[in-house]
């Protein structure tokens, strides 16, 4: 079983200010356990499932051991990044128009490194991830706005 923590917050938490796009928008500090032997790569999907999915971070080719380290987007360890749904390559942190929503950190162990060129879209990940996901594991967290 994939395990994904945060040490900026905890499952079910608030995500703090500063990884959104209220504060300094950077990439918050994720971890990964329990990746299988055969695991190449590893692969970031950041979603908002309170609207309609919303893409805010893709990343593909990652260490299997370890995770990231707070604001690597944009960064060689973020290994290759795609676009997001506010149409900018790497990561782009919570911003809900209205009252609280729910973000999925999305990690996947992978048997092979992916063959994606930055800029790449949710799909073309999609795409790409198929029959090569040997775990998942995710961690959710909300954000509010206080406007």
């Amino acid at each position: 079983m994939l395990t994904i923590t945060s040490s900026a917050f905890t499952e079910g938490g608030e995500i703090p200010a500063r990884y959104t796009c209220d504060a300094d928008n950077v990439s918050p500090p994720l971890a990964w356990s329990g990746a299988p032997d055969k695991t190449a790569a590893m692969a970031v999907v950041v979603t908002d499932p309170d609207a309609a999915g919303f893409v805010h971070w893709l990343a593909v080719n990652l260490e299997p051991v370890g995770g990231l380290s707070q604001d690597v987007s944009g960064k060689p360890a973020a290994g290759t990044e795609g676009r997001n749904n506010f149409r900018n390559d790497g990561y782009g942190g919570p911003c809900p128009p209205s009252g609280s929503h729910r973000y999925e950190f999305a990690v996947y162990a992978l048997s092979e490194r992916l063959d994606l060129s930055p800029g790449f879209s949710h799909d073309d990940l999609q795409r790409a991830m198929s029959g090569k996901v040997l775990a998942q594991g995710t961690l959710t967290a909300s954000y509010r706005r206080n406007r």
